[in-house]
């Protein structure tokens, strides 16, 4: 599906890439897809085409990942992202709106709801939520900031194999349409699709080991009344159910659903997200 591409300048320049998927004229609440840490708006392409069926959706790269701009390594922080994003919705027109948050995207939506509550129409975590396992973690903080130099797509898809485990179901077509997503085409072969300045500001690993992460329970509490869904890849590694379960404590209106065969993070076309993200947004769309 054919989608509209925006440049927005941030406040301190940097440039800001928006995927603008339209759906005409519809009336129902518009969608602001927010990746993962490393990831940019090609994560959506899974799951967006679907959606802008009948509504809009825009899907976001963060600074420093995908087509937006490098920054100082200083700014890749979730309060930058949040300021980013609204700034861009300001520039587009979009004052109502629901997120899907993808891992650090998810992050991104609970520091938002400090800022934006009142225009944030519904939010779906996928695979991430207030406190962060440090098995997780620790894995992601063994290949941050490195900058593979890949010969060809096969090799792409040899490393995400090795740094991404819990998705033993998909086929090889399975595992290079992710990789396409994951890294950008320089010169014919893979690389790394962000600025591996990002590991400046994530936590240490021996940080991680001594459990120095905040945790966001306070800012889930502000949502209670924003109609959520969080949903858990079956074999995540950065969200347990036990943590899942505290999110149901926390807030009154979530809902929640388990991926079959996945890891961190589902890719949202699977049946039980396509059909968990529609009763989210059945709900979204009634209030």
């Amino acid at each position: 599906m054919a989608f509209a591409e925006h440049f927005v300048s941030a406040a301190d320049g940097t440039q800001l890439y928006v995927r603008d998927y339209a759906a005409g004229h519809s009336g129902l609440v518009p969608i602001v897809c927010l990746p993962g840490l490393t990831r940019n708006a090609k994560d959506f392409e899974t799951i967006a085409p679907a959606l802008a069926q009948t509504r809009r959706v825009l899907a976001f790269d963060f600074r420093g990942r995908g087509r937006s701009g490098r920054a100082d390594p200083a700014t890749y922080r979730p309060d930058q992202e949040v300021a980013d994003t609204l700034l861009a919705l300001d520039t587009l027109g979009i004052e109502r709106f629901a997120i899907i948050g993808t891992s650090r995207g998810g992050i991104a939506a609970m520091v938002m709801a400090t800022r934006a509550l009142p225009r944030m129409a519904g939010v779906l975590f996928n695979d991430i939520g207030p406190r962060i396992d440090k098995a997780g973690l620790l894995r992601i903080r063994t290949y941050l900031g490195a900058d593979p130099q890949f010969a060809d797509w096969a090799e792409a898809v040899a490393a995400l194999k090795s740094s991404n485990p819990g998705f033993d179901t998909l086929s090889e077509a399975d595992w290079l349409a992710f990789a396409r997503r994951v890294y950008r085409e320089v010169n014919g072969v893979p690389r790394a699709d962000y600025d591996p300045g990002l590991s400046q500001n994530f936590p240490s690993v021996a940080d991680i080991e001594a459990g120095k992460m905040p945790e966001l329970w306070a800012l889930l509490d502000m949502m209670a009344n924003v109609p959520s869904l969080v949903l858990r890849g079956e074999h995540s590694d950065l969200l347990s159910a036990e943590i899942v379960a505290g999110m149901h404590q926390h807030h009154r209106r979530l809902q929640s659903a388990t991926v079959r065969a996945r890891g961190h993070v589902p890719f949202l076309d699977e049946p039980e997200s396509v059909s968990a993200i529609a009763q989210w947004l059945s709900v979204v769309d009634a209030a």
